[in-house]
């Protein structure tokens, strides 16, 4: 059964991989900027630094995260270093622009990045103008989807009634605390490993292929 769009009135959508395609790799120039700050700040070969950069992500949900908690890492200068990307190659998406523009109520994004990060992609997009408002993991006291309390925080930032909104996530762990505060959620699947974990269970409502196809549905 198809969402049906008069029921919700806030869209919290996921910012890497979910606004644009996972196929765009543009996470992967996130990824390998994360592995140079650690090269640099631990004084590391490259492939050290990538296995300590996955150790980290695997532990604590972030590389940043872990960086903080194991070695009292400025979470700021990481932030700042590793979102410094160009993506100039990226191109205005129009159709995306326009399903977006046509979702009744408000348009909110939630991100384990950056302010900055989401401006610079959605600026990129041509859909900056369409969010009311962004959630990053400054605002979230550095704790990283899936903690359950900054999903809390962020409902109250966003003066958002849980149960008349849904979430869009291509990490489906992401989506079980959206869940649990009463949210609709859809998870925009892909072929990495990691967008799978926690897949099966009641807290994944939708599941989608192609974020685009999928709001042509809703709001057709």
């Amino acid at each position: 059964m198809a969402l049906k769009i008069e029921n919700i009135d806030n869209w919290i959508f996921d910012l890497d991989n979910t606004l644009y395609p996972e196929d765009t790799n543009l996470f992967a120039r996130v990824s390998k900027r994360m592995t140079v700050f650690i090269q640099k700040e631990f004084n590391l070969e490259e492939e050290p630094a990538r296995d300590l950069q996955r150790k980290m992500f695997k532990q604590y949900g972030t590389t940043m995260r872990g960086l903080m908690t194991e070695y009292d890492m400025d979470p700021e200068n990481f932030l700042h270093f590793v979102h410094d990307i160009d993506v100039s190659d990226m191109q205005v998406d129009m159709e995306l622009k326009d399903l977006l523009g046509k979702l009744p109520g408000r348009r909110f994004i939630y991100t384990n990045g950056s302010v900055a990060h989401a401006k610079n992609i959605t600026s990129q997009l041509g859909i900056e103008n369409l969010f009311e408002d962004v959630f990053d993991i400054v605002a979230s006291n550095f704790l990283p989807k899936p903690a359950p309390q900054p999903y809390d925080d962020m409902v109250i930032k966003f003066s958002a009634d849980p149960t008349r909104s849904v979430m869009i996530e291509d990490m489906a762990k992401n989506l079980r605390p959206a869940a649990d505060l009463g949210m609709m959620t859809v998870w925009l699947r892909h072929n990495k490993d990691w967008s799978s974990e926690d897949s099966e269970g009641d807290h994944i409502h939708y599941a989608i292929d192609d974020l685009k196809l999928w709001l042509k549905e809703i709001i057709n």
